[in-house]
């Protein structure tokens, strides 16, 4: 309301309301609109979309640096470091920000760090690799709001570690069932914090790394602010938060990995190589079944030579026959032929059409022993969006033609795929089903004593996706106490042992044949007992705090009256 002193000054002589002229029409009057005291004032909003982009410019910068940081955390450059850096530069970037803007330094950190991780698809092109980018982005885009928010609360280093979870259990499963790259576990899978995964899987390693680094944005908060007292006990919290990161990274070590092993089972994996790389990789029919076939060959001459022992079971790598076995009598009688000849069970990768249901397709994985033929199979559970399976076909090929390279839809499998193969009871998970925790975690709760791997990467081959894929591998050989096998086409193919750490390795399309003896186990960790359990309650106190700190800002909020 205006004070006494405004009224008399509008309605005496002379004032404001005499200088009027007669014809102006008045406030609420019919013609044109009263314009504000201060309109003249206030710049146009062409100004004030530019003063804005000036304003946020230095902070939008930092965030693109802070996603490119963490890029290089991931592999091929493995830098694992940059993780909690990254992690600290969001927190600070955010820290005191309104929602909103916290929401746009989050999307200006998390659209570069996905385009340059992705950066595989590009043989697919530059378009999908944005377009996964910007998805991706968008949930670091609310993590950014949450980081903004909650950095009000007493304690927000630990609910900034909850909302990073929060972020990936999201990420994880939407939508088409998510697309899990990117999480902070894949960064630190050759780290201190890489013994978490035994205790609580891949969301306790997120959490241990990105509270690590809201800590370490704690202390640096305490140095940057101007008016800090510079005195011992004022910088006791900074000094005690950087205790508690330093805590966390080396009590790390303490956690045990079990790697002892109950039995023992030798293999041999072929890497048959491709034509080529990039989305042409099969090159004409037979060809990829002919080279795993002759690469088994030779190693069946080489054990009858004495050059290597006789292992008890040979692995291929996913669609290691490129022609359904089962309807093409030749690829069948090849792979006969390979089987006879080294005399012991191989699993075999290959496509096999639908019985019932035309145009789809089963990804399986086939035990084929030497005297009964194929046998026990499993099939892909997680078939990628877009790239073995269109969602809305009907309608989204009309648009994209491109999806029309994609001419069949895989069939997704029912059970989980622990197979007998020789003396060794294996657990099959083939591509990117390593990135999804549930399905290797149901693998070992099912009983498999080892994990296979069957990949087929000569599509992304020498873009740094196959470095990628093998870094989730040893995150998971320690998660679950387990060897983990890969066998790819045309590589990575590996050995991991129980403890993370790379064995064998193969190089990129090369024709080549490892051979191993690897450990199997039957125990299991405290990471398969307790199954998703860390991350679903992780996820909720980061979604909570989030609601706490909305409540709490409504009601220090002042209502109309101006009174609190």
């Amino acid at each position: 309301m205006p004070s006494g002193s405004d009224t008399t000054a509008e309605s005496a002589p002379g004032g404001p309301a005499a200088a009027r002229r007669a014809d102006d029409p008045a406030p609420g009057d019919a013609g044109e609109e009263s314009v504000p005291a201060d309109a003249a004032a206030r710049p146009g909003r062409a100004k004030r979309c530019a003063l804005l982009v000036r304003r946020e410019a230095p902070r939008t910068g930092l965030a693109v640096l802070g996603g490119l940081a963490l890029t290089a955390a991931f592999p091929p450059y493995d830098l694992w470091p940059l993780s909690i850096v990254a992690v600290a530069a969001l927190s600070l970037l955010t820290r005191g920000r309104t929602a909103r803007q916290g929401a746009w330094t989050g999307f200006a950190f998390g659209l570069p760090f996905f385009f340059f991780l992705l950066r595989w698809l590009r043989v697919v092109g530059y378009d999908a690799v944005f377009g996964l980018s910007v998805a991706e982005a968008l949930f670091v885009c609310l993590l950014g709001a949450g980081l903004a928010r909650t950095s009000r609360l007493r304690g927000w280093p630990l609910w900034t570690a909850c909302l990073w979870v929060a972020q990936e259990w999201a990420r994880d499963r939407v939508p088409f069932g998510g697309f899990p790259w990117g999480r902070l576990a894949f960064a630190n899978t050759g780290s201190p914090f890489t013994p978490f995964a035994a205790l609580g899987g891949a969301p306790l390693v997120t959490f241990a790394v990105a509270l690590v680094g809201a800590l370490l944005a704690y202390a640096a908060a305490w140095r940057l602010r101007a008016t800090a007292p510079r005195t011992v006990r004022a910088a006791l919290p900074a000094v005690e938060s950087l205790a508690l990161a330093a805590a966390i990274t080396v009590g790390a070590y303490a956690v045990p990995v079990p790697t002892e092993a109950d039995d023992t089972a030798d293999i041999a994996i072929v890497q048959g190589n491709v034509q080529q790389a990039g989305m042409d990789f099969l090159g004409r029919p037979m060809m990829i079944l002919n080279n795993h076939v002759d690469a088994t060959l030779q190693l069946a001459e080489d054990v009858k030579a004495g050059r290597v022992k006789k292992p008890d079971l040979v692995i291929w790598p996913e669609n290691s026959s490129d022609l359904d076995p089962f309807k093409y009598p030749e690829a069948y009688d090849r792979i006969e032929e390979a089987v006879k000849a080294v005399g012991v069970p191989i699993l075999v990768g290959a496509l096999v059409d639908h019985p019932s249901k035309k145009g789809y397709v089963y990804n399986e994985g086939i035990v084929w022993d030497p005297k009964t033929g194929p046998g026990a199979s499993y099939t892909k559970q997680h078939p990628v969006p877009f790239g073995e399976y269109v969602p809305f076909r009907a309608e989204l090929s009309k648009l994209i033609t491109r999806l029309q390279r994609v001419p069949r839809d895989f069939y997704p499998g029912d059970h989980s795929g622990v197979l007998k193969v020789g003396p060794a009871r294996l657990g099959d998970v083939i591509c990117f089903e390593v990135a999804y925790d549930e399905i290797v975690h149901d693998t070992v709760r099912a009983g498999a004593r080892a994990l296979v791997v069957q990949t087929n990467n000569a599509t992304y081959g020498r873009t740094g996706q196959p470095e990628q894929q093998l870094a989730m591998s040893r995150l998971r050989a320690v998660e679950h106490g387990r060897a983990v096998v890969t066998a790819a086409t045309s590589g990575i193919s590996a050995v991991v042992g129980p403890d993370g750490t790379v064995r064998q390795r193969s190089e990129e399309f090369t024709r080549e044949v490892l051979n191993a003896r690897i450990p199997l186990r039957d125990g299991i960790t405290v990471a398969d007992r307790v199954g998703a359990v860390p991350e679903w309650v992780i996820a909720m106190v980061g979604l909570l705090s989030c609601a706490v700190a909305i409540m709490l800002g409504r009601w220090g909020r002042p209502d109309k009256k101006g009174q609190q």
